[in-house]
């Protein structure tokens, strides 16, 4: 089968990577650093299976253009992307459909989302209502950092149109799980839990970003969690959807927080999440293209199967990042790193640089990814990868999967 794999980040390049194990992949536009990089536009490629990686070209209509054109889709129309692309439509969808979340309200004014924010009890939580690359999420312990926030993303000083609506939702404390399920429209089967680190800076601190490391498997997901989030989350959503008309064909990401009172979800996205996708794809044992064909025509035959090894991912980020990174820099080490045994390396932000090298191109630049027969060995390995590779200003995270 020849599959065509829609984006151009370290998801998009684990995808490609576990997909080529069976299948022929291309992958547009993608960078420098994955193999099968095409520049053209994915509605004038020729595939048997399109696989769209980020949420910007699914809440813009790709799917549904490509559906249009006959092609075989995983990825959800614009009408089920809301989800991701609308989070105070998100939250009316799983409350109507009973899924346990976060109480919340949404505003388009400063004064009447500032008083909501006097009777909520820290953390505090305020959230763009559209996309914002993954960093339209404010959690503050501080009730005038949470107030200026609100009047930076009402104003649209801080993410343009996608933070004139926001949503604040009650703080919840407790470990978090990302728990991926592929959908067919009718049913769901999930992928293997992981668990990512969202803040910048060790210890959890700093602003948040786009992810800065995962790990799976997760202790807290023994046993039936897995199914407990399938049944409680996923497919009331998914039958909710159904209700109001909507096919949804494509990954149901659900961010959960276990509080003190139980699982509770934090946000559902409507794709891969980066980068749990480079610690969860590579334990696949089974077929990945066949599943997501059989999603994407609507009948999921098998479910999934994963080996017993363990992934952890470590982002290697630009200076700056996230909110100004410092790009052209040289990237040296990463055939080193490459060799080492058990290390995957993923670009995601990388250029074209002199003579052949890749340069730093964006905020996140590569995923360093450890296989071993535990966390505790995956870890060691990832990063093992991490210190052969070198530009100036390099971030990284040196506390990843260490609790686990």
């Amino acid at each position: 089968m020849r599959i065509c794999v829609v984006g151009s980040g370290g998801r998009e390049h684990a995808l490609a990577d576990v997909l080529a194990r069976h299948h022929q992949v291309v992958v547009t536009p993608g960078n420098p650093g994955i193999p099968g990089s095409v520049p053209d536009d994915p509605e004038a490629i020729d595939a048997d299976l399109f696989v769209v990686g980020p949420e910007a070209p699914l809440v813009d209509g790709l799917a549904d253009r490509l559906r249009a054109a006959g092609r075989l889709v995983f990825g959800p129309g614009a009408d089920g992307a809301r989800l991701e692309g609308s989070k105070a439509w998100m939250k009316e969808v799983v409350s109507a459909a009973g899924v346990p979340t976060a109480a919340y309200e949404s505003f388009t004014e400063v004064e009447p989302a500032v008083a909501f924010l006097a009777t909520l009890r820290p953390p505090y939580v305020v959230k763009t209502d559209g996309l914002a690359a993954g960093k339209g999420v404010l959690v503050t312990e501080s009730l005038d950092e949470a107030r200026a926030g609100v009047a930076d993303y009402l104003s649209g000083a801080a993410f343009g149109d996608a933070g004139r609506t926001v949503v604040i939702e009650e703080g919840l404390v407790g470990p978090e799980l990302s728990v991926l399920a592929v959908c067919d429209g009718t049913r769901a089967v999930a992928l293997a839990p992981a668990q990512d680190f969202k803040r910048i800076g060790e210890g959890d601190t700093g602003p948040n970003t786009g992810g800065m490391g995962a790990y799976s498997p997760v202790a807290i997901a023994a046993g039936d969690v897995v199914d407990d989030v399938l049944a409680r989350f996923v497919q009331p959503t998914l039958d909710e959807l159904r209700r109001r008309g909507i096919d949804y064909r494509g990954v149901l990401y659900a961010g959960l927080m276990f509080t003190a009172d139980g699982p509770r979800l934090i946000e559902f996205n409507v794709r891969f999440g980066d980068p749990e996708t480079q610690v969860v794809l590579p334990r696949l044992r089974s077929d990945l293209g066949e599943l997501l064909a059989q999603a994407a025509a609507g009948r999921i035959e098998q479910p999934p199967e994963f080996s017993d090894a363990a992934q952890v991912t470590v982002v290697l980020a630009a200076e700056g990042y996230p909110s100004s990174p410092r790009t052209g820099d040289v990237i040296a080490g990463l055939d080193d790193a490459r060799s080492l045994d058990g290390v995957s390396v993923y670009c995601a932000g990388v250029g074209a640089g002199p003579d052949g090298a890749l340069v730093t191109a964006g905020g996140r630049v590569l995923n360093v990814c450890g296989r071993g027969p535990d966390v505790a060995a995956a870890r060691e390995v990832a990063y093992r990868g991490v210190e052969a590779i070198s530009w100036p200003g390099l971030v990284v995270r040196r506390d990843i999967a260490a609790s686990a």
